[in-house]
């Protein structure tokens, strides 16, 4: 579900940074200015935690990345065209494994961790003279709805408009909170105050508890192709909240009791997000696969392709949070950018929302890649 998946990363003062050695770094193709990749073949003893991971859990999560892989006809297409990094395998070199996933004894921890350590190579994800990465935290949001206006209903949830164009800008905004989309039945749902709608479009996705005592299911469906302005940041520059205080929990609040301060400061974000309601299970991840609490991560797809397991190796600047996990890139974000970065699926719902909101975390991850394919990476840098 694209989207900014900025959360609270303003709270960053810098990225800690080391060297990594017998790397190799390659440059994107096609994107001018883009940052540099480097992956370093590592083996399982190097994955810290990862003798203490549960990682029978994250086979269902690769499973539904797989199911959208295996429909591709196409062996000779990579696993993600988009990701430009690197030389990531093709659907061939996948293929077999994903089957292999796909008939493992349900939550069998034993099958599980001899399927990735006798299938998998880890690869150290970073940049040259850098390799430790910023990750932040999304969720689900769960907000109040109707699907007519009125009341305390006042706020638009719009579907994508059908004169928007891919790539191409389209109304601010500003015009659109002004109006501009208004009486041409775009309208979805309404909800009661336009931080829910903006903390939704921050999030990419949303539960809906309807009036009627029914629930919705928004995904992500198109932005109006704008640049993306941190407002966290802004707010956080402004000195309204102290830093010390500064949290998704005060966010929330300071734009509920200041509305007239807020708006001024929501418009200074051109970008805008529509949405579409996705009836059954959700949300969806923008690789296409339902996404897994805990178990799914957001990334630049330039770089790390989508629906390749991952492990996460991240410690909580802030709190004594650490995640040390087996996840699988199944999203990406307009916050989410360059190769040491990335955005952990919480889930749905207060609890996930709470655990989410003020994660800001450093460290590394690194990339499962069929031994075959690692091989020939190896083989390309000698």
């Amino acid at each position: 579900m694209k989207s900014a998946h900025a959360g609270l990363a303003v709270l960053a003062i810098g990225l800690l940074t080391s060297c990594a050695a017998n790397h190799v770094a390659v440059d994107p193709g096609g994107m001018t200015g883009a940052a540099h990749i480097s992956l370093t073949p590592s083996s399982y003893r190097q994955l810290a935690g990862w003798s203490g991971d549960s990682v029978a859990q994250a086979v269902p999560a690769f499973v539904k990345s797989c199911d959208r892989l295996t429909k591709q006809q196409n062996d000779g297409a990579p696993l993600d065209p988009m990701a430009k990094g690197a030389d990531f395998g093709r659907i061939r070199d996948w293929r077999p494994l994903c089957n292999l996933a796909a008939n493992l004894p349900q939550g069998n921890e034993a099958a599980a961790r001899h399927f990735f350590e006798t299938n998998f190579v880890p690869v150290l994800v970073g940049s040259p003279g850098a390799n430790k990465s910023l990750f932040t935290g999304y969720w689900e949001v769960e907000v109040n709805g109707s699907r007519s206006q009125g009341g305390p209903y006042q706020v638009p949830v719009y579907r994508r408009p059908s004169d928007l164009a891919d790539g191409k800008p389209y109304l601010d905004r500003a015009a659109i909170e002004d109006g501009a989309l208004a009486g041409k039945g775009l309208e979805i749902v309404w909800l009661q105050h336009p931080d829910d709608l903006f903390v939704m479009q921050v999030q990419g996705s949303g539960r809906v508890s309807l009036s009627d005592g029914s629930t919705m299911r928004l995904v992500y469906a198109a932005n109006n192709n704008r640049p993306f302005v941190d407002v966290y940041h802004l707010l956080l520059d402004q000195g309204a909240i102290p830093r010390a205080q500064f949290s998704e929990r005060t966010v929330r609040a300071w734009m509920h009791d200041n509305p007239d301060q807020a708006a001024k400061l929501r418009r200074k974000d051109p970008l805008y997000v529509f949405f579409r309601e996705l009836k059954g299970d959700g949300p969806v991840g923008y690789q296409g696969a339902v996404l897994t609490a805990e178990r799914s991560l957001a990334v630049d797809h330039r770089y790390i392709p989508l629906g390749a397991p991952l492990w996460l190796d991240a410690h909580d600047k802030y709190r004594p949070v650490a995640v040390q996990r087996l996840v699988v890139a199944q999203d990406t974000g307009d916050g989410i950018t360059g190769p040491l970065r990335g955005d952990f699926y919480w889930g749905s719902g207060k609890t996930a929302q709470a655990r989410g909101g003020d994660f800001y975390a450093d460290g590394q991850y690194w990339v499962l890649l069929p031994k075959n394919v690692a091989t020939k990476m190896v083989a390309d840098l000698n």
